[in-house]
């Protein structure tokens, strides 16, 4: 497969997760687990699902667009692809020290074969981009 089939991949996934945490917190009813009356804890964690959803989809969009573009820029195909591999190594990292799903073993393990996956495709992209040497700007 190709550097472009690989970062295709990698970052349709990380559009559908940011795509599907956006309705995360009406999925799992959230703000029930939240005192009603700490309004700054329920907009803080309405913030922070916003900012990192958006963040997956426009990433995503972004690793699509860089790949697909005709002129070869290498440096900043390596640059965009270095910060979804840090944010996926990063999800893989937390999976594995502090595993969501835990109350379903197969769903706990399901989550990390998927931060996994799309971490190896980021990093086959990386790969395919470094080994080929040309237009180093």
């Amino acid at each position: 497969m190709s550097r472009n089939g690989f970062i295709t991949i990698g970052s349709l996934i990380s559009v559908g997760f940011g795509l599907w945490h956006f309705f995360i917190p009406s999925i799992w009813n959230w703000y029930s687990y939240i005192d009603p009356l700490a309004t700054e804890l329920i907009i803080a964690v309405r913030a922070i699902n916003i900012f990192f959803s958006l963040l997956l989809v426009l990433l995503g969009l972004a690793n699509i667009f860089a790949v697909f573009r005709v002129t070869n820029e290498r440096l900043t195909y390596l640059v965009l692809i270095s910060i979804s591999v840090i944010l996926w190594a990063a999800r893989v990292i937390l999976q594995i020290i502090y595993p969501q799903g835990s109350q379903n073993l197969l769903l706990q393990y399901f989550m990390l074969s998927i931060f996994i996956f799309v971490l190896l495709c980021y990093l086959m992209g990386i790969f395919l981009i470094i080994k080929r040497k040309e237009n180093i700007l």
